[in-house]
């Protein structure tokens, strides 16, 4: 089992950034690929990017492409979500999630571990 702990959320205005990270212990968090997921209020969570394993293949929702970048440090158990240009639309809790079958997946099903989320307010 693995253990997620996501932070970095806050206030922004729109167009600024934030780096989230979310950090894991237990298991070898290398075995793990990674997905950041959001729900904003009344909606339903969504899928936000993803990162395989050890090749950290990337991916993610065509809403976020270009604006966000996904990354792992294996070596300290921690993937980060840089985000850039933020739009008053990305309010939302922030969750990250592991997949043990190393699937990096859009699919909120796919994964077994989940941390608690962090906020993130951007206003206009």
């Amino acid at each position: 089992q693995v253990q997620l702990v996501e932070s970095g959320g806050g206030l922004v205005q729109a167009g600024g950034s934030l780096r989230l990270s979310c950090a894991a212990s237990g298991r070898t968090f290398s075995n793990y690929a990674v997905g950041w997921f959001r729900q904003a209020p009344g909606k339903e969570r969504e899928f936000v990017a993803s990162i395989s394993r050890n090749t950290y293949i990337t991916n993610y929702a065509d809403s976020v492409k270009g604006r966000f970048t996904i990354s792992r440090d294996n070596a300290k158990n921690t993937v980060y979500l840089q985000m850039n240009s933020l739009k008053p639309e990305d309010t939302a809790v922030y969750y990250c999630a592991a997949d043990a079958r190393g699937y990096y997946g859009k699919y909120d099903y796919e994964y077994d571990y989940w941390g608690q989320g962090t906020q993130v307010t951007v206003s206009s």
